[in-house]
């Protein structure tokens, strides 16, 4: 019986750490400046089947609008408006996307109404 519970002890441990990796697994980050001096982050990471995608521009001035496209192998997946926020004078867009056989390419495009542009793109 001791064995038994020795054996059991042994196999949960060995079982468990193997799978909270892919839970915590960041996916790919890319960060990087953008024409104006504001600064982009995009990330991308395998959820549930899909692809969750987050792209944050952060220029450190609150009110000013952003024109944003996100595209998932070349097809656009969000077209919109974004006002940066206090306190950091920042906006994020969040979405989840298809995840599809082989390399999925990520491209975000945003342009500031007051003059910048910031480009960011990975592979996942």
């Amino acid at each position: 019986m001791r064995t038994l519970m020795l054996f059991t002890a042994l196999l949960v441990a060995t079982v468990i750490p193997s799978v909270a990796p892919a839970r915590d697994n960041p996916g790919v980050i890319k960060t990087g400046k953008c024409s104006n001096g504001a600064s982009w982050k995009l990330k991308a990471k395998p959820e549930d089947g899909r692809l969750e995608v987050e792209f944050e521009v952060d220029q450190n001035v609150s009110g000013r609008r952003w024109n944003v496209v996100l595209k998932h192998n070349g097809v656009v997946f969000f077209r919109g408006a974004r006002i940066t926020r206090p306190p950091s004078g920042s906006f994020e867009i969040n979405r989840r996307i298809g995840n599809r056989a082989g390399t999925d390419r990520v491209v975000a495009t945003a342009r500031a109404a007051a003059g910048g542009t910031c480009r960011a793109a990975l592979g996942i």
